[in-house]
């Protein structure tokens, strides 16, 4: 039984009309909405649509100063606020090196005053006293001398008594000058000079100290920012140097967009504009402002461009998530809607 030639056709048409139909039912419902929101519905005008990445944010912390890991707080997948200590280093060494820098404050301070305050009382009574007590011998000397000069002139004593006595008392004169000398310094004080020496003194302490209470607080470890712990990179026990890494995190406040945009686009993002941006793995719609625009291409321009090629120029963008934003993972890639009317356009 042979078919005749318009039935045949008639059969391919039904069969593609059928297919068709089945290939648009297997399409899933939300692939559909994404490029319905993708493509616009026309009402509020054409869009522009970027395709880019949330953007990698990672923080490695580090002691500062080398030392035994004594604790850790937190393990891979916690939620760590600001602030947060995360790790100690065993810190008896930096105890007792901030104590001998204490320590020794205590000692340049007590120097200082010292040379300020000058000298005591007694020690300036005492030598008062010995200038009265040379004043005494001097005069003693001098009443000698006089009796011996007189006595050598009626040739009772010898030349070279009266020289012993001229000596005496020339001896206790020069003596007597010289405790006057001393008593001066101690009445003045301690030089100019002494005491700035031992201001300085002071301040080179005070600074180690400083310095000591630095290391002992960089015994703990504490996070600058909230994020997520990817790594515990060490483990209680561990010799660590300063600078080396012990935990790697994930900071998510606040949740960046690396878009690209050619340059046709690039006059109508301007900083501020608002965008809408959506992921695969939902139908969520995050709200974003468009934060920064890079003053150059991602590449380096040919040296000679027609204007064609110089439409393929890229640039990049900073999108700035806002609101909630848990459902964002750093890597994930995304799709950046801009309405023209948002635009400028």
């Amino acid at each position: 039984m042979s078919i005749s030639g318009p039935k045949i056709i008639r059969a391919v048409v039904l069969i593609t009309v059928i297919g068709a139909a089945g290939v648009l039912a297997l399409v899933p419902e939300a692939r559909q909405r994404a490029l319905s929101w993708i493509e616009g519905n026309g009402e509020d005008g054409a869009v522009i649509v970027l395709y880019g990445n949330v953007d990698i944010r990672e923080l490695e912390l580090a002691f500062r100063q080398a030392g035994r890991v004594d604790s850790m707080a937190f393990d891979e997948g916690d939620t760590v606020k600001a602030g947060s200590v995360m790790a100690e280093l065993d810190a008896a060494t930096y105890r007792d090196a901030l104590a001998a820098a204490e320590a020794a404050v205590r000692q340049s301070q007590a120097e200082l005053d010292k040379l300020v305050a000058g000298n005591r009382p007694e020690e300036i009574a005492q030598a008062e006293a010995l200038v009265r007590q040379t004043e005494a011998t001097l005069r003693n000397a001098d009443r000698d001398y006089e009796r011996k000069l007189q006595l050598f002139g009626s040739k009772t004593v010898s030349e070279g008594a009266v020289d012993a006595a001229q000596a005496a008392r020339d001896e206790a004169r020069a003596l007597l000058a010289a405790r006057w000398e001393s008593l001066a310094l101690l009445n003045d004080g301690a030089r100019k000079e002494d005491i700035a020496a031992a201001e300085a003194a002071l301040a080179a302490a005070e600074a180690r100290l400083a310095q000591a209470k630095t290391a002992l607080s960089d015994t703990k470890l504490s996070t600058p920012s909230d994020a997520v712990v990817l790594s515990r990179i060490r483990e209680p026990g561990s010799m660590v140097a300063a600078g080396s890494a012990v935990y790697s995190l994930s900071l998510r406040d606040p949740v960046y967009i690396r878009a690209y945009a050619g340059e046709k686009e690039l006059g109508r993002l301007a900083p501020g504009t608002s965008v809408e941006i959506r992921t695969d793995s939902s139908d969520h719609v995050y709200d974003g402002q468009i934060g920064f625009v890079s003053p150059r291409a991602e590449f380096t321009p040919k040296s000679v461009e027609t204007t064609d090629l110089r439409t393929d120029l890229v640039y990049r963008l900073r999108i700035v998530v806002q609101g909630d934003d848990t459902g964002l993972y750093q890597g994930m890639p995304v799709t950046v809607r801009v309405r023209s009317s948002a635009a400028g356009n």
